[in-house]
């Protein structure tokens, strides 16, 4: 039976042509100029508008996009941006070809719209009101919607008053200290995987080794640190939530267990329900998922878009996020149950404005603090057994969380390669436009009439200052010192030659010197550029002097307020209650965040033009995005960022577990060692290596290609082209180079198309990547280009990946803090150990299961065979010329050696 179709026209628009279907039925290929006609005379069903407007080359279309009607009858639920996608979740018939997507679209519509007279429909709640606000804002959706959609008998309840409020509890005791028996592991292990599994010998003992990690310490910082490799396919996930569920069950303890990417938290979210039910008896959960700040709705900010703080289409977004906020699970618009592609729909205006972005939270303060989804998440996770965070937040938390007792003690470290790249970033100094005039606006506040209910201190603090007159001058003083840092339009100021006040004179100079060294000829034109903090010259290191001072005079009113913040607490006034206690608490801990921050930057600059510290990496950069600058500045990282790793979240901890498929180099433990932070507190880890149980040698094969000239892009595109024809699709395209990307998905995207081949690109659709590895593992025939920083972000076990191709071989990016370290690393054998470990984890992406067969090709007439050694023993490695490659891909061969077969 044929399903009923809205009778509105619709358009679809791919790689390989474009389809109108009127109100009759009467479906049509049409070109791209006649298609945009019709856009602009009438609004046209579509389904992801910005992709359809990039598919058209016209930026300005709109029309009534289907994905916007889903956000609002069916928030918080999954759903593939793509006509199959949509079919799969409506249970409509999925198109046969592109001429088949106007009519799914015209029926999909008619199925939302219809959902709406249902009387089974789970997400009516708030609708009708969510609509009213809607026909204001002139939705294009709201007319029809709102002839199907029946006003409710009485009054709904705003979404304020809906949410639930979190409930305070009991600090949990210190844990039990238990010793872990073996067989007692292995009995949970055989729980969880289910009585029927197969017997894993390599995955029961990787559940004993994991265990180890939950001894009893014995030595005040000396923790247990485990270092495993576990190769893919031996059940990793379960073989430590094992011992780390008998350990929370028997000691009443808390375990974090840490991931790089939000693919293996949405896992761990899911196999740990094998361990955990939703729910204990009183309502708590034993297992939270904890993001940083800036990843959760703050209602506050929500609060204000919805009465007038947002305009024009972002003010729509905020009703359907407001939608989704009632029946979210958590709160979490990054990588949660919001759709990734919700914000693209509105060109990501708003997104981040509805998020903690700035650490402005007012704490109890905020009217809404006890529906706060952030402070749920954060009290939940105090009296969880498992929590599942990011390495980021772990480092973070641990180096300046609120509640000393609530620092993680017992970690598991998965993707555990990527924990170096982390502290990295967490521990490093940046002193930049960006972020300097992000601290003015928290110290001042609006200024000049802007929107927005972002407050300064004085603001957040009125009452401190009306009651303590220290604290009042305080504030005042900061206020008054934060003038001399960058303000509203510093950039252009910069550009033109007229930089305003010390700190913006600074960066003026840096801009002008990182030019004055600029080697590119003009080549990088588009990138960032960088230079070394060295050989400065006198008046630049009298600019340095000059913002240091500024600087300064900005710490020290902010550190006499931290004083009396400390005094209001110890000795709290009559009308300091408890509400107010906690909001002058998370105050205090924001300002100690900034002295900090403040300090670090007078540290950086006090280094310049003096004597290089050994231990630390400066430079000056000038950042750009597609030839447009939008930040300069200085900056610091650690030679060795597992130095304060160690110092800050391995030595307070009782026992640490690093775990990954790709954690050593080759068969050498040496660099893993070095890596860990073990050596900073001469520590012994245990070290554990478990195969992984696929045959590589009989599920794939690497192919390096020899004859695609470098350089020559042509050749490359149609390289690209010709393997993914092979393959049929389901290929996996990384780059070195966004530019590269984008030339060869120019080149051959329409030819693929016109296969039935849709080819999707990071930096080119207007799609998240999350989404875009959703639409990638949806349908079997799609290909995806991106980075070669996407090969973490992949996991698509399975038929829809069984090609992966990389452009080269993926050197290093020769940086100024590249080069330190490897100088500092061993020079080549530096690099070769990075690159090994990027093709390890590029080619892990391929095999995920014992079901799953796949090719790795390598594009590199000069692939060093002292890399080959990045793959897994016994896989099949052939130096071949393009045509027979093309020959092996179509063939489906795998473990077939051909003509120049090498091994590593």
């Amino acid at each position: 039976m044929t399903a009923a179709a809205l009778p509105l026209p619709a358009l679809h628009a791919s790689h390989a042509g474009c389809w109108l279907r009127d109100g009759s039925g009467q479906t049509r290929a049409s070109g791209k100029g006649e298609a945009i006609m019709a856009a602009a005379d009438t609004p046209l069903l579509l389904l992801n508008a910005p992709l359809v407007a990039t598919r058209l080359g016209y930026p300005d279309l709109s029309g009534l996009d289907l994905l916007e009607l889903f956000a609002f009858i069916h928030p918080a639920r999954f759903v593939v941006p793509s006509p199959k996608g949509l079919a799969h979740a409506l249970g409509l018939e999925e198109p046969a070809g592109d001429d088949g997507v106007p009519v799914l679209i015209q029926q999909a519509a008619e199925a939302l719209l219809s959902t709406c007279e249902a009387p089974d429909w789970a997400e009516r709640e708030g609708a009708w009101s969510a609509l009213q606000n809607l026909i204001r804002l002139r939705w294009p959706w709201a007319p029809l919607v709102g002839a199907r959609l029946a006003q409710p008998a009485s009054a709904e309840r705003w979404l304020f008053a809906r949410l639930p409020e979190w409930e305070e509890a009991p600090e949990r005791p210190q844990p039990a200290q238990v010793a872990l028996d073996p067989v007692a592991v292995l009995t949970r292990l055989r729980q969880l995987t289910g009585e029927d599994a197969e017997d894993r010998p390599t995955q029961q003992a990787y559940a004993i080794e994991a265990a180890q990690a939950f001894a009893p310490r014995q030595r005040e910082g000396q923790p247990h640190l485990l270092l495993a490799q576990a190769g893919t396919g031996i059940g990793k996930t379960l073989g430590y939530l094992a011992p780390a569920s008998l350990w929370a069950e028997q000691s009443g303890g808390t375990v974090w267990v840490s991931t790089f990417t939000k693919a293996l938290q949405r896992q761990l979210r899911r196999e740990s329900a094998r361990a955990w039910p939703g729910r204990r008896a009183d309502g708590s959960q034993p297992v939270v998922v904890r993001k940083g700040r800036e990843n959760y709705l703050c209602l506050l900010n929500l609060e204000d878009a919805l009465q007038g703080g947002f305009s024009g289409r972002a003010a729509v977004l905020a009703q359907l996020v407001a939608r989704w906020a009632a029946y979210s699970q958590d709160g979490d618009m990054i990588g949660g149950d919001l759709p990734g592609w919700l914000g693209t729909l509105f060109r990501q205006r708003g997104i981040k404005a509805l998020t903690d972005q700035r650490g402005e939270c007012v704490y109890a303060g905020c009217p809404h603090y006890r529906k706060c989804f952030i402070e749920r998440a954060s009290r939940a996770s105090a009296q969880a057994d498992l929590v599942i965070a990011n390495h980021a937040l772990v480092m973070v938390g641990a180096a300046r969380g609120r509640d000393h007792a609530q620092r993680p003690a017992r970690i598991v470290f998965d993707e555990g390669h990527h924990v170096f790249e982390a502290a990295d970033s967490t521990f490093a100094a940046a002193l930049t436009g960006a972020e300097t005039i992000e601290l003015r606006r928290w110290v001042i506040g609006p200024e000049r009439g802007a929107k927005g209910r972002r407050r300064g201190l004085s603001a957040r603090l009125a009452d401190v200052a009306s009651y303590d007159e220290a604290g009042g001058k305080a504030i005042a003083a900061a206020r008054h010192a934060a003038e001399a840092l960058p303000g509203d339009g510093w950039l252009q100021r910069l550009h033109d030659g007229t930089p305003s006040g010390p700190l913006e004179q600074l960066m003026g100079a840096v801009r002008a010197l990182v030019l004055a060294r600029d080697e590119s000829g003009g080549q990088e034109a588009g990138y960032g550029l960088e230079t070394e903090a060295a050989q400065l010259d006198g008046p630049f290191v009298e600019l340095t002097g000059a913002a240091q001072a500024a600087l300064a005079e900005l710490r020290a009113p902010l550190l006499r307020l931290g004083v009396r913040l400390e005094a209001l607490l110890a000795e709290p006034p009559d009308w300091l209650d408890g509400p107010g206690r906690a909001r002058i608490e998370g105050a205090r801990h924001s300002l100690a965040w900034r002295i900090d921050l403040i300090a670090a930057w007078e540290a950086l600059l006090a280094r310049l033009g003096g004597p290089a510290d050994p231990e630390f990496v400066d430079w000056l950069a000038l950042e750009r995005s597609e030839a447009r600058e939008f930040d300069v500045g200085i900056h610091r990282r650690w030679l060795d960022p597992m130095k304060p790793f160690a110092q800050v979240v391995l030595e307070p901890a009782h026992g640490v577990m690093v775990t990954s498929a790709t954690l050593k180099d080759g068969n050498q433990w040496d660099g893993v060692v070095a890596r860990s932070g073990a050596p900073h507190l001469a520590l012994a880890p245990r070290l554990s290596s478990f195969a992984s149980p696929f045959d590589y040698a009989a599920q794939s094969a690497v192919l390096i290609v020899t004859d695609v000239p470098k350089g020559d892009m042509a050749a490359l595109a149609g390289a690209y082209a010709r393997l993914v024809e092979a393959a049929q699709g389901g290929a996996l395209g990384l780059f070195t180079a966004i530019r590269r990307l984008r030339a060869v998905h120019g080149r051959i995207a329409d030819r693929l198309a016109r296969a039935g081949l849709p080819l999707y690109a990071q930096h080119v659709d207007p799609i998240d990547t999350g989404t875009l590895v959703d639409i990638f593992r949806d349908d079997p025939r799609a290909s995806l280009l991106g980075t070669d920083a996407l090969r973490d972000g992949v996991d698509v076990p399975g038929h829809s990946l069984r090609l992966v191709v990389m452009e080269q071989v993926p050197w290093p990016k020769p940086s100024i803090l590249h080069r330190a370290r490897r100088l500092a690393g061993g020079g080549g054998a530096y690099d070769d150990s990075i690159i090994r470990a990027r093709l390890a984890q590029a080619f892990g992406r391929l095999i995920r299961s014992r079901a799953d067969h796949g090719h790795f090709v390598v594009l590199s007439a000069a692939f060093p065979s002292r890399l080959l050694n990045a793959f897994p023993p016994g896989t099949p490695v052939t130096r071949l010329t393009l045509e027979e490659a093309l020959q092996h891909v179509a063939s489906g061969a795998f473990g077939a050696p051909v003509h120049g077969a090498i091994h590593p």
